[in-house]
């Protein structure tokens, strides 16, 4: 950690040149004699990636900024401050600290926070930061987390773990591919807490998680935007009972969607899309989930399709977390080749071909309020939805 970048002199350098080219300035030669022209443009470049995700760090003054690949591989504001409300108690370890963005969070919500972590730079880099931040209620600690556990005397009311996937583990996402190795760990780690959670990423599949894995309680799919972010796994040390899955969509309205595991075994009802309808496209955290019967007979709701994720009714459900649109016309195939004026925003589901391959084909010009949903109703006959857009994700 290059202290000298926290001159005055240094840092309305850097707040002057957010827009320039940092590739230019890493190849220039630095202005100040302490301070290379690599480290200049990485602060610049980080502090640039911090004006959405992390907007408390980027408004704050005198912040010191990681490597650009640590301030990506963080959490986001959002996701942060949704985790910490799922802390209990009082007291709370954060194995894999980072660049310190979730423990900021935790330290809001619990009195006393232990930030670990291995490397010494980042370590250092949070640490400081803990000071312009006002985050006077964490401990930092430079050694790896599960050391740290193993030496700690005292337990904890919450634990947090966010495993690393080693990049050489191959295409199927495991915990037991991570480092830190939860699985290998976690009878200790029950045992030091009340409560374990675990941040993964969303491409690890819930039902392989659930699978190695024990104690589950519940497990929270984060989105933002139709993105999901991350899957968080809540232990607890005495739970024995059926897995709760929360879907929580955290856009400018948070929406949540929550169920048992076993409540998707009840159909859902097929139905045909007319004209005055209102077309539902859940948002990707409820599609993570896979609870597309239940879906819909939470909302009311009718699906196209048994192999396709879309609903329909009637009525205007606007708590549903997703999409929704009013159906202006229902077309055939058919109706789609003759017609020579089409426009919209293309969107395939369960239907042959490609949205880019579709609007070449059948020449279909750009709209910024209509769509044309290409897919197939309840009696596998294809169709494209002409349909205008009333609720964004």
């Amino acid at each position: 950690m290059n202290k000298h970048i926290l001159d005055s002199s240094v840092q309305e350098y850097i707040y002057s040149n957010l827009n320039a080219d940092v590739h230019k300035i890493a190849m220039a030669k630095s202005p100040f004699r302490d301070i290379t022209a690599m480290e200049l443009a990485g602060q610049i470049a980080a502090r640039r990636k911090c004006i959405k995700k992390l907007p408390t760090w980027f408004t704050t003054a005198g912040i010191y900024y990681p490597p650009l690949l640590s301030v990506e591989q963080c959490s986001s504001e959002i996701t942060a401050s949704y985790k910490a409300k799922l802390t209990a108690g009082n007291n709370l370890i954060d194995l894999t600290g980072g660049y310190g963005v979730d423990s900021y969070y935790f330290a809001k919500r619990n009195n006393k926070v232990i930030h670990c972590e291995i490397n010494s730079e980042l370590s250092a880099i949070a640490e400081y930061n803990s000071g312009p931040l006002q985050q006077h209620n964490t401990h930092f600690v430079c050694t790896d987390g599960i050391t740290c556990i193993q030496k700690h005397d005292d337990d904890f009311d919450t634990i947090y773990i966010d495993p690393a996937r080693r990049s050489n583990s191959g295409k199927v996402f495991m915990l037991k591919d991570c480092t830190p190795n939860v699985i290998d760990h976690l009878d200790l780690l029950l045992s030091r807490c009340s409560q374990l959670l675990i941040k993964t990423a969303p491409l690890l599949d819930i039902t392989a998680g659930l699978k190695e894995l024990k104690n589950v309680a519940e497990i929270h799919i984060v989105s933002i935007r139709n993105e999901c972010k991350e899957l968080v796994w809540l232990l607890k040390k005495e739970h024995t009972g059926p897995v709760k899955i929360i879907c929580a969509a955290l856009n400018t309205i948070e929406k949540k969607f929550s169920f048992f595991r076993d409540e998707e075994q009840i159909p859902a009802t097929l139905s045909s899309p007319q004209s005055g309808d209102y077309l539902y496209e859940p948002d990707a955290a409820l599609l993570k989930s896979g609870a597309f019967n239940h879906i819909a007979n939470t909302y009311g709701l009718q699906k196209l399709h048994s192999q396709t994720q879309l609903y329909v009714s009637a009525e205007l459900k606007p708590e549903f977390p997703g999409r929704i649109f009013k159906i202006e016309e229902v077309l055939s195939a058919g109706d789609i080749k003759k017609n020579k004026n089409l426009s919209g925003n293309v969107i395939v589901r369960n239907f042959p071909g490609e949205a880019a391959a579709l609007v070449r084909k059948y020449q279909i010009k750009p709209d910024d309020n209509l769509f044309m949903i290409f897919s197939q109703s309840s009696g596998d006959k294809k169709i494209v939805i002409k349909a205008g857009i009333i609720q964004h994700y």
